[in-house]
């Protein structure tokens, strides 16, 4: 049975997390199910598909806004529930959320290893729209020349312009003007400029960067790296013990930079749009 809600009980999310580990421990990897976004869902609309077997949960999809141009959806299903239809059928209710929504296109997050997810996107129709690498930091990261020039501080009102251009220089989007603020949004500035922006994370023992970018007029100078290399120093000492990021397969420099800072490949997720 496939239940539709706007918000997660307690008990809904430790079945989601339960039926994670079920899923990482049979398929290895890594799950883009944004504990974040799940534990803080609006209650206005309807982002979550379960399917329940009684009090056990065999399947989940998320619906995740981001602010972004696109709207994703990630899910999973129970390893011993597979070939039942479960996918598709919350695959199927999550699109028809989104055409209520009236949302032009919507990215289907699949595993590279999941033949399943792969094959449940191409009869949507979905085409490959992107691809990113799935990167993790276990321990302290690699020593780097720290810049007495540059700070790294909490962003404030006033930041929100320069943030906005920010995202729009280095992802081609930027949030809408009404967008709720991102509490966890960091600015970095060199001799006074805002230069940079980057989102900081934690829940529990892991921390995720995401939003990174440094204004192209201030790249290739090591600004980057240090950055990055003191926000898991505060993500570390704050006590997480693994910081986690993402990066697009065909950008090989933020790739280098991220790696060289000790940050590992943990698996590789395909985007697929659908609904376009």
């Amino acid at each position: 049975m496939i239940n539709l809600s706007s918000e997660l009980s307690t008990t809904d999310l430790s079945a989601i997390k339960d039926l994670e580990r079920r899923v990482v421990e049979a398929d290895g990897g890594r799950l883009k199910l944004e504990w974040n976004a799940l534990r803080e869902r609006s209650g206005q609309d309807i982002e979550n598909a379960l399917c329940w077997d009684g009090e056990r949960l065999l399947g989940f999809l998320g619906i995740y806004t981001h602010s972004a141009p696109n709207i994703e959806m990630a899910g999973m299903v129970d390893p011993a529930a597979r070939r039942r239809g479960i996918g598709a059928a919350l695959l199927d209710a999550g699109l028809q959320l989104c055409r209520q929504r009236e949302h032009a296109s919507v990215l289907l997050v699949v595993p590279r290893h999941s033949v399943a997810g792969r094959t449940l996107a191409q009869r949507r129709h979905g085409s490959l729209d992107h691809s990113e690498h799935a990167l993790q930091l276990l321990g302290e990261p690699v020593e780097v020349p720290a810049d007495s020039r540059v700070t790294v501080r909490a962003a404030v009102p006033a930041d929100r312009p320069a943030v906005r251009e920010l995202l729009r220089l280095g992802f081609g989007w930027e949030p809408p003007e009404d967008a709720d603020p991102d509490p966890n949004t960091l600015v970095v500035e060199r001799e006074g400029q805002l230069i940079g922006t980057a989102g900081l994370n934690h829940e529990g023992d892991r921390a995720g960067v995401y939003g990174f970018v440094i204004h192209p007029d201030h790249q290739g100078r090591g600004i980057g790296r240090d950055v990055l290399h003191r926000m898991c120093h505060t993500a570390l000492a704050d006590g997480a013990t693994a910081v986690d990021l993402e990066v697009a397969t065909d950008n090989d420099r933020a790739l280098n930079l991220y790696t060289s800072l000790g940050f590992r490949p943990v698996i590789t997720e395909d985007y697929y749009a659908l609904l376009d």
